[in-house]
């Protein structure tokens, strides 16, 4: 089955996907707070995604992905990336994902169009829901750091 080949042939060029994430998120306007994350950190985060691709979009539940992004909101709410950042990064996460697929040239039957079809649905899926979670967890982290930062001035 072409879905299976291609999450695989994305798990097996998952360092490769992840350089040219890192490049792109460094270097884009807008994602300055990504031009000064660690190489590490990014590639920590991003290679993760593409290499447990298959895993992620097999998921029953939501409460993995739940947990994953909203630890990785909470941390870059503290490290002070603005939300917007955070989610610019997640979509660009996904279109480069995106493009590889399309570059694979490995789509040559409507059969396997639509096989590209239902990947694109299950991989727009996840990250609909990574950045739900993402946006969820930061607002409560900086409902938390105000609701904090008042009862501080008000003592």
């Amino acid at each position: 089955m072409l879905t299976i080949r291609l999450v695989q042939m994305i798990e097996d060029h998952a360092e490769e996907l992840t350089q040219g994430l890192i490049k792109d998120l460094q270097s884009n306007p807008r994602t300055p707070h990504y031009h000064q994350l660690t190489y590490d950190e990014l590639h920590y985060r991003t290679y993760a995604v593409y290499r447990n691709l298959g895993h992620w979009i097999s998921q029953r539940t939501e409460d993995p992905i739940a947990a994953n992004y909203a630890d990785l909101a909470i941390r870059r709410f503290a490290e002070g990336v603005p939300l917007e950042e955070i989610v610019f990064a997640l979509i660009s996460t996904k279109n480069h994902l995106y493009s590889y697929v399309r570059s694979t040239g490995l789509v040559d039957s409507a059969v396997e169009l639509h096989q590209e079809r239902e990947l694109r649905r299950l991989i727009g899926h996840f990250f609909d829901n990574a950045i739900f979670y993402s946006v969820r967890a930061y607002e409560r982290e900086a409902s938390l750091f105000h609701a904090k930062r008042s009862m501080k001035s008000a003592a």
